[in-house]
């Protein structure tokens, strides 16, 4: 039986394409699910893909976070469904409480766009099963608002429970996609709830899947292999 991974469409996303591609490369079966429509369609994992869901107006993610699929989503995600949330995605992950913390605004007040180096702190999520503990990846980051805060009980509550699932490599002057590029605390590029299957980060694996095109690297695909592997082995 195909593995069927969802990727949700918002008014505003931009990358929901990239991720349905990432999905097929992965060998899963890409499906479309549109913000409006509560019905999942039989999808086995949900992907919330990158851009500006209704334009960021409000606070990024404010918005989406009440789309009629989310009331889905979370219920299915509370439930052990797997959820990615990539940029825009992780600041809705957040605003519908299904990971701790905020999205500010990048301390520079500036948006960014560059190849970011990070290192995969947690390997055991549904997500990055694929990855070492350790290892170190690039993959491309783009945003505006993504600044990840929290109240200290929180940061120390993700550390001590290792659900820090990805932090930006801090080497010195931040040259080459190294250094914290947009001021989140404890240089955390994205965390895993406590289930380790709702995961979040503000850098795009979408775009770093395949040799020929982009950045020409595939260290974002592990996100999407990995997620097929913890399905198949469910199942």
């Amino acid at each position: 039986m195909t593995t069927r991974i969802g990727v949700v469409t918002f008014p505003g996303t931009l990358d929901d394409r990239d991720s349905l591609r990432a999905v097929r490369l992965a060998g899963a079966e890409p499906v479309s699910l549109w913000h409006r429509d509560k019905d999942l369609h039989q999808v086995d994992a949900v992907v919330l893909a990158g851009g500006f869901s209704y334009g960021d107006y409000l606070r990024a993610g404010a918005i989406s976070r009440f789309s009629p699929v989310m009331e889905t989503i979370i219920e299915q995600a509370r439930a052990g469904m797997p959820v990615l949330g990539i940029c825009n995605g992780f600041q809705i992950l957040t605003e519908a409480h299904l990971l701790p913390g905020a999205m500010l605004r990048n301390n520079h007040l500036h948006f960014i766009c560059r190849d970011q180096k990070l290192r995969v702190e947690n390997a055991q999520t549904a997500w990055t099963g694929d990855y070492e503990q350790g290892e170190e990846i690039s993959v491309p980051l783009k945003n505006m608002d993504g600044r990840y805060v929290a109240d200290q009980r929180t940061l120390d509550e993700l550390e001590a429970e290792g659900r820090v699932a990805f932090r930006y490599l801090v080497r010195g002057e931040a040259a080459d996609g190294y250094g914290n590029p947009n001021g989140s605390l404890n240089d955390i590029a994205g965390i895993t709830n406590a289930a380790g299957n709702v995961v979040g980060l503000m850098p795009h694996p979408e775009h770093a899947v395949d040799p020929h095109v982009g950045t020409g690297r595939t260290d974002g695909l592990g996100f999407f292999t990995s997620v097929l592997k913890t399905l198949v082995s469910a199942s």
